[in-house]
């Protein structure tokens, strides 16, 4: 049999080498490559903490994950604003499903976060941090934040669904809400002072718990802050003061009436886990011990004694960097840290880029999102912040979580590509 040579098809092979060329070029190592690794390593690590249990989810996190690539490509061939226009019946189906939860919602341990849709828990509060990223991406494109008044609209959008999660009762992804608003507030310009005055509420609440003297400086020195930045200086000063007094009278109540008594303890135990080591103080202390155990270059991966006998509760979940600290040490919980910088810096370099307004906020609203989650997990596991629930992105056992994370990453490939087309084209 004699082969000819076909000229036309030589020239077809040759078309779909350059295009796959291109392609490989065009791939955001970064972007798609930091997210899946994590994963990767998630997977195993999920799977050492439950050696010992007659049931493994690790297989299921890669399943997962798989699903949420394939989401992420195909919302990554989409531009952003055709989102514009089903961004309303987005917003009114996650108030919806979140108001749904309080009355058929499927509880555990303590808290009724899930809904039960053909045998598989969906967490309805993981997909509002999306939808209100986008929402506010929206608002805040029409809206420039340069008078006080215009904090309305925006604070509206966010208000409901973080109230709503608030009483499930999910501390962590309420403060989440509340990370993502003040960044993207200071994006679409509003003033640092602003951004302060707004983050000192925090600090007002904590002064009339712990140090109530504290106030008599804390609280006038915040008026002049407002004196100095507001435009109505007399007038945003007195109000300053006002919100301040206020905060620091009902902050009491809150904490007697407002908070779980878990919730209160995981707030105060992680300044002293050992008070109560057998109690509120157990996850930290086993936390700690687990990650240090681990030395500079761990015990290798499925061979953490501690993680292999259970001793960290929701290890596969909240806790899985006490899993990487025992088995990669400290040189591979460095590197992780390190992958998670880097996937920072890149949605901040794509928001910078970004083609419209609308884009960028939605990319640094993601970018926030992920950077808070990221900083409060790794802070609660080593024993510098209280245990707040929050889950370690790409990580953490989590179906909902996992899956929004990758639709978010879809997202802002979908600006990083325009971006890119864009500038080519000019």
């Amino acid at each position: 049999m004699v082969v000819r040579f076909d000229p036309k098809r030589k020239g077809s092979l040759f078309k779909k080498n350059i295009r796959l060329n291109k392609n490989l070029q065009s791939f955001d190592r970064i972007l798609w490559g930091i997210p899946i690794i994590l994963v990767l390593i998630s997977g195993i690590l999920i799977a050492s903490t439950q050696r010992l249990a007659n049931y493994a989810d690790w297989y299921q996190h890669w399943i997962t994950g798989l699903i949420g690539i394939i989401l992420a490509i195909q919302i990554a061939k989409l531009p952003l604003e055709r989102f514009r226009k089903v961004l309303f019946p987005l917003y009114g189906f996650s108030i919806l499903s979140l108001a749904a939860v309080r009355i058929i919602g499927t509880s555990a341990l303590g808290a009724k976060r899930w809904l039960s849709i053909w045998g598989i828990n969906v967490q309805p509060s993981e997909f509002a941090k999306l939808i209100v990223i986008l929402c506010l991406a929206a608002v805040l494109d029409k809206n420039r934040i340069n008078n006080p008044s215009k904090l309305l609209k925006p604070i509206s959008v966010i208000l409901v669904p973080w109230a709503l999660v608030f009483i499930q009762p999910d501390l962590g992804s309420s403060l989440v809400f509340g990370a993502i608003l003040l960044i993207m507030l200071y994006w679409s310009g509003m003033p640092l002072e602003w951004l302060f005055l707004a983050i000192s509420a925090i600090i007002t609440a904590i002064l009339a718990g712990l140090f109530p003297w504290g106030l008599i400086i804390w609280i006038p020195l915040m008026g002049f802050l407002g004196f100095r930045s507001l435009p109505r200086k007399f007038l945003g000063a007195s109000l300053i003061i006002s919100i301040q007094s206020l905060i620091a009278l009902i902050t009491p109540l809150i904490w007697t009436y407002g908070l779980k008594d878990y919730q209160r303890d995981r707030l105060v135990l992680f300044l002293n886990p050992s008070q109560d080591p057998l109690g509120g103080g157990y996850h930290l202390l086993q936390s700690i011990v687990g990650i240090g155990s681990g030395g500079f270059l761990g015990s290798g991966l499925l061979q953490g004694q501690l993680t292999k006998l259970r001793f960290i509760p929701e290890q596969h979940t909240d806790f899985i960097f006490t899993a990487l600290g025992e088995e990669t040490g400290f040189l591979g919980t460095v590197i992780i840290i390190l992958s998670f910088t880097a996937l920072i810096i890149r949605l901040l370099k794509i928001a910078k880029k970004a083609h419209t307004s609308f884009e960028s906020l939605a990319v640094i609203g993601i970018a926030s999102m992920l950077f808070f989650q990221v900083v409060v997990n790794i802070f609660m596991t080593i024993g510098l912040g209280p245990v707040t629930g929050i889950p370690l992105p790409f990580m953490s056992y989590g179906r909902s979580a996992l899956l929004v994370n990758f639709i978010a990453i879809g997202l802002c490939a979908s600006v990083a590509r325009r971006a890119n087309t864009l500038s080519k084209n000019w």
